[in-house]
């Protein structure tokens, strides 16, 4: 990690940054959000904590804004806070019933289903090439030769109380003018050659082979070769980056291909024509399109969103004025579009309709599709993109209240789009008839394509799949520099408990808030504008949404991030009460900002003062890991494996209620624990059975172990006629499957279909299923039901207990994967039982440790 920079050197490099960024005319690409709606990486909301952060270029624009917005002036120290000119108090209009209205967000929103909140720290990536390119110089001159690394052997041996020392926060691994052939103008970069770092050399104690270039295989139904599936595992070398050590920042490949984005098809007219005042009216194909795409949310909740709809129509009304015939559309409400729904009914249910080969056929060309743009060639390895279809048109939806809700999003055209990609590859074809917008030659960053989108005016990327080399690295980075805070955590806390009694105001303020990040996993929060969901961090809080109670409580309610309420009374020390009721005193009133001389940047300034590279998103990252590692060790020893995951999951859900991770229960809930404890009343019933079968065999027992001649709760003679029967229809419907299987199998032999399967395994169910049974069989029948039914109880416990708290956002995003792992092979617990398939890919880097790693 480099030393801090000098407020002179940053300054000089600020000047430099922003003559770069003039000469090469670049506009300001800013932090990524992953809307949820929308299909690809973007740009927006600075309180984002979305995906893998492309680099951003600085502007002269941003750099004087940031300079401005810093500089806070102490001689207004002894003046009231609402007395202060406009420029230290920001007033935006007053929203005391802004928490009211989450009962207005869209309850999938609430789910959490989707959600991908990435805490991806701020770190060199977003550094421009020509800054980076010194910076990098200056520290290898500093910074010792690296040291060699080892994969370590699984260990059985636990240490508990021994801290970690391997802080491997090394970073990661221009631009050329060219003119391509489809007349696109290639931008120029900076000539300043990429410092390059000391590679690691990996020890003998890792000598695994890694092959430069690995044929990266797709998993589950998407695989894309399935031929020797078999042993691919035990013949195919993974690019272990992670032992390697090549985590340069100054440049993230050397050579690099792909194909380019895929764009969605042209629209074709369906010709059902929508009502206008009860008469069908004609439409243009292209406000067809827009008619067919507010068609399509009728009977949801935005159709009954007036935000949504008033969008809608003001774009509907523009798309309508470019028609050749006068349109007499002038009011919204006298538009039926039922009929287009109706159509779009008819394709839905025509698509369940699809037959086997139909759906075969369709599946073969997604992945056709997927083997030719799914893929990019990084230094000679294959691996896979994220995603790589450009966003079709449609109405945004947007996350929580969101004011631009029901905007038309225009189909976005070659033209628009600037290609990444290596100095030496061919450059992707555009579609036919056009060209690209620019294409670049930067290896400095990550993203293959990127084009801006109408509504929000954000950057959208297309950028690697979670499972790349690329997102490793930077989840690595990111891991690593909250592990770095650790060093550093308690002189920052014994900083700003200082300064919660400081005789400057500005410096209470940022106390106050950093204790507020500290302890209570706050995100920092940016001032949004009047065309941005009214959601607030903690730099953002305004009057409203922090209340006192004496002597000693804060009571919290707001809107955070994708308009899910945080709702929090906590108690605070004596100086932070003081200070919130100082910072609300008159004149202050409800719109007017509680930290008034404090905004993101003046906070994360001051944290790079403690640590380089440190900022308010790391607080967050730390928090979760340190308090998710302290909860963990509340497992059991001794305890089953179901145990040891309910404890595993109960500390996951303590960092998901730290970091406001909240979700509406499923509609399924209800149904999916009643199904579950059906299940645990069959095997009760089965448990009977098996008693009665033991005390046939000797009836004796009786009086030795009582527990045999017990009824069982919740079985009674109703539930089983129900039980039974359901047995006898599931043994009809796996005899229908195996059927259906067997015909489908002689078709393609070219044999006539059977009617039924000549060998049809019989069912025994009921007290017959464990006559004839050995004594010493059904007591190990016995103890796999008692085992099973305790499980299975656990298993409801679990969904009980987090049926309004989303457990994987933290787990992806915020807790480090290694003390997961280190916790799987302590307690003896299979990866698989704690990350699916899909993180088990994403975190393969921190499978490689032992069991006694501490974060």
């Amino acid at each position: 990690m480099g030393p801090a920079t000098t407020p002179k050197d940053e300054e000089t490099d600020q000047r430099r940054e922003s003559a770069a960024a003039i000469k090469r005319g670049e506009s300001e690409l800013s932090d990524i959000e992953n809307d949820s709606s929308d299909g690809n990486a973007d740009a927006s909301d600075k309180d984002s904590d979305d995906v893998f952060e492309p680099d951003e270029k600085t502007t002269p624009a941003k750099s004087a804004s940031k300079s401005k917005n810093e500089s806070v002036s102490d001689s207004d120290d002894d003046k009231p806070l609402a007395d202060l000119p406009s420029s230290a108090t920001k007033k935006r209009p007053s929203t005391a019933n802004s928490a009211k209205a989450l009962s207005k967000v869209n309850e999938k929103q609430l789910s959490g289903e989707d959600e991908d909140d990435d805490d991806d720290e701020d770190d060199d990536d977003n550094t421009p090439l020509a800054k980076k390119a010194k910076k990098s110089s200056k520290e290898d001159k500093k910074k010792p030769a690296a040291k060699k690394t080892a994969t370590p052997k699984p260990s059985k041996k636990s240490k508990a109380n021994e801290e970690s020392d391997d802080d491997s926060d090394t970073p990661l691994a221009d631009k050329k003018v060219v003119k391509t052939e489809s007349g696109a103008t290639k931008r120029k970069a900076p000539t300043t050659p990429a410092a390059k770092k000391e590679k690691k050399e990996p020890s003998s104690a890792s000598k695994k082979k890694v092959k430069k270039e690995t044929g990266v295989k797709k998993e589950g139904d998407d695989a894309i070769d399935e031929e020797n599936e078999g042993d691919d595992e035990d013949e195919e070398e993974e690019y272990a980056w992670w032992v390697q050590g090549n985590m340069d920042n100054s440049e993230k490949w050397k050579t690099m291909s792909h194909m380019g984005p895929v764009f969605p098809p042209a629209y074709v007219p369906h010709g059902v024509k929508m009502k206008y005042n009860g008469v069908a009216i004609d439409l243009a194909p292209a406000s067809e399109e827009v008619a067919t795409f507010f068609a399509g949310v009728l009977g949801t909740n935005y159709e009954k969103n007036p935000t949504f709809c008033k969008n809608f129509f003001t774009d509907f009304l523009q798309v309508l004025s470019k028609e050749k015939k006068k349109s007499p559309i002038k009011e919204f409400s006298k538009c039926d579009f039922s009929p287009i729904a109706e159509y779009l009914a008819e394709l839905k249910e025509k698509r369940k309709q699809m037959t086997k080969d139909e759906k075969s056929t369709i599946k073969k060309e997604k992945l056709e599709l997927e083997e030719k743009y799914g893929w990019a060639i990084f230094d000679g390895r294959k691996e896979k993109v994220g995603n790589f279809r450009i966003e079709p048109p449609g109405l945004f939806r947007g996350r929580g209240d969101h004011p631009k809700t029901g905007t038309l999003k225009l189909r976005v055209t070659p033209e628009q789009v600037t290609i990444n990609i290596g100095a030496e590859a061919k450059v992707p074809e555009p579609p036919a008839g056009h060209k690209w917008g620019a294409v670049v030659h930067d290896n400095t960053v990550a993203w293959l394509a990127t084009w801006k989108e109408n509504v929000n005016d954000n950057i959208k990327y297309v950028l690697m799949a979670a499972t790349s080399s690329l997102k490793g690295q930077s989840d690595l980075k990111k891991f690593e520099k909250a592990r770095e805070l650790k060093k550093h955590i308690d002189k920052i806390r014994r900083v700003y408990t200082e300064g919660l009694k400081d005789k400057v105001m500005a410096t209470r303020q940022l106390s106050t808030a950093l204790y507020f990040i500290d302890r209570l996993a706050l995100r920092a929060g940016n001032e949004k504008g009047e065309d941005e969901a009214d959601t607030v961090g903690c730099c953002s809080l305004r009057f409203e949404h922090v209340t006192l109670e004496p002597p000693n409580k804060v009571i919290f309610d707001f809107l955070g991030k994708d308009s899910i309420r945080y709702e929090n009374t906590v108690e605070v020390t004596d100086a932070v009460f003081k200070n919130i009721k100082i910072f609300k005193r008159d004149p202050k009133k409800e719109g007017d900002m509680l930290f008034d001389r404090l905004n993101t940047g003046i906070l994360n300034k001051n944290l790079t003062q403690h640590m380089p590279g440190l900022s308010a998103k790391v607080f967050r990252t730390y928090n979760a890991s340190w308090t998710f590692q302290q909860e963990l060790k509340k497992t059991p020893t001794e305890g089953t494996v179901q145990e040891k995951l309910l404890a595993y999951n109960r500390a996951n859900r303590q960092v998901a209620i730290l970091c406001n991770h909240q979700r509406a229960a499923s509609k399924g809930h209800d149904s999916s624990v009643a199904k579950i404890m059906d299940k645990v009343r069959g095997m009760k019933y089965e448990r009977s059975l098996v008693k009665k079968a033991i005390l046939a065999h000797d009836p004796k027992l009786k009086k030795k172990r009582p527990e045999l001649d017990q009824e069982e709760s919740d079985v009674d003679e109703d539930f089983e006629e129900v039980y039974l029967s359901g047995l006898e229809e599931k043994h009809k419907e796996n005899e229908r499957k195996a059927l259906e299987k067997e015909n489908e199998k002689r078709k393609e032999e070219g044999l006539e279909a059977l009617k039924s399967l000549e060998k049809k395994k019989s069912l025994v169910i009921g007290a017959a299923a464990y006559e004839g049974l050995s004594e010493e069989k059904l007591e190990k029948k016995l103890q796999d039901l008692n085992k099973k039914i305790e499980n299975t109880k656990l298993t409801i416990v679990d969904k009980e207990e987090n049926k309004t708290t989303a457990l994987g956002t933290s787990k992806i995003n915020y807790i480090d994967p290694r003390i997961s792992v280190a916790w799987a092979k302590k307690y003896d617990v299979d990866l698989d039982k704690i990350f699916n398939r899909s993180l088990r890919e994403k975190f393969r880097w921190a499978t490689h440790l032992e069991e006694d790693w501490e974060f």
